[in-house]
């Protein structure tokens, strides 16, 4: 129990310093920003802005711990297109520096009709294979990874993320009663890990507590939790 315990404070310190990193990175920003669903959201995650090396190089160290720390079993990475081919290549190289030597392979948009052809590069897809990439909303992107990985004749077993937004997830523009995670947990069967949540965002602005901006900011947070949010999987 004490082990347990101190793997979830490791956790979640781990969570709170990439709720700050990205804030201070310029990744996570606080106003009003519209969503996919047509939501106005009262912060937006974009990690398209982790946009150097050394960005890159600690975020893919979240990623690494965060995905040793969950326990879950893999046999190589995969990074769809396009965003998740820059994490699965640096998260294969983390995890090589922290002991946990993987092969990797990422997907192109558009087939190659020349060299070597087709729309898999990198090693082979097999075994238990887990997905790289930044955020989850709707979970179409899984399921075009998944689809793939199967056609391939490999399990897509896990799935690793930056941020859940715990939110509903949206079909045929209707909201539903789960999230994307959860979609992807309960429906595909495939686990998830997640650097931070929603409830990590929420922790450290009250940690960070004492501005007047910082309380607006959670302020509005929350209440959008309260209207979109969905329980904790």
């Amino acid at each position: 129990m004490v082990t347990d315990k101190a793997q979830q404070t490791e956790q979640d310190r781990l969570a709170q310093d990439f709720v700050e990193f990205a804030e201070a990175s310029g990744v996570l920003r606080f106003g009003e920003f519209k969503t996919k669903a047509g939501r106005m959201s009262p912060y937006f995650f974009n990690a398209g802005l982790f946009d150097d090396g050394a960005k890159m190089g600690r975020l893919a160290e979240f990623y690494a711990k965060a995905l040793l720390a969950s326990g879950i079993e893999f046999d190589m990475v995969f990074g769809p297109a396009y965003k998740g081919i820059p994490l699965a290549a640096t998260v294969a190289v983390e995890l090589a520096r922290l002991g946990r030597n993987v092969p990797f392979a990422y997907n192109r948009k558009e087939a190659k009709d020349h060299g070597e052809g087709g729309t898999l590069v990198g090693a082979p897809l097999q075994g238990r294979v887990l997905i790289v990439d930044d955020v989850m909303s709707a979970g179409t992107a899984a399921r075009e990874s998944i689809a793939l990985i199967r056609a391939a004749g490999a399990t897509p077993h896990a799935m690793a993320i930056a941020l859940d937004r715990q939110e509903k997830a949206t079909e045929n523009g209707q909201d539903v009663e789960h999230s994307a995670v959860q979609y992807v947990r309960d429906q595909l069967g495939m686990q998830v890990c997640t650097i931070a949540t929603l409830a990590d965002l929420l922790q450290y602005l009250d940690r960070d507590g004492g501005s007047a901006g910082t309380a607006a900011h959670r302020d509005r947070v929350l209440a959008y939790r309260q209207r979109y949010g969905v329980g904790v999987a």
